[in-house]
């Protein structure tokens, strides 16, 4: 992020037995995202910075789905996001042994 930018964050959610698309579920800039990304971390949720993405998605409105033109860079998140909860899971299991 450069420095003259304000953090911003935006939250997706996205449950394929309920949707096909992701949606906005929190978006802020200055101390809103900062309170976003605590909130994440504290419920182990994976970050992925973007800001370019975060840019696009912050023009959604809350509860919107993503616009189709969105779904290869938030596919690629959704990835990175599986890849983070799986490498969680085998760390758990390995500490179980």
């Amino acid at each position: 992020m450069k420095r003259n930018q304000r953090q911003l964050a935006v939250a997706l959610g996205y449950n394929a037995d309920k949707n096909a698309v992701p949606k906005v579920l929190a978006k802020g800039a200055g101390k809103v995202a900062a309170r976003i990304l605590e909130l994440a971390r504290e419920n182990n949720i994976p970050i992925r910075e973007d800001a370019d993405l975060a840019q696009a998605l912050a023009q959604l409105d809350l509860g919107d789905y993503i616009p189709p033109d969105l779904y290869p860079a938030v596919a690629e998140v959704l990835a990175y996001i599986y890849r983070q909860n799986q490498k969680q899971t085998a760390q758990k299991l390995r500490g179980k042994n």
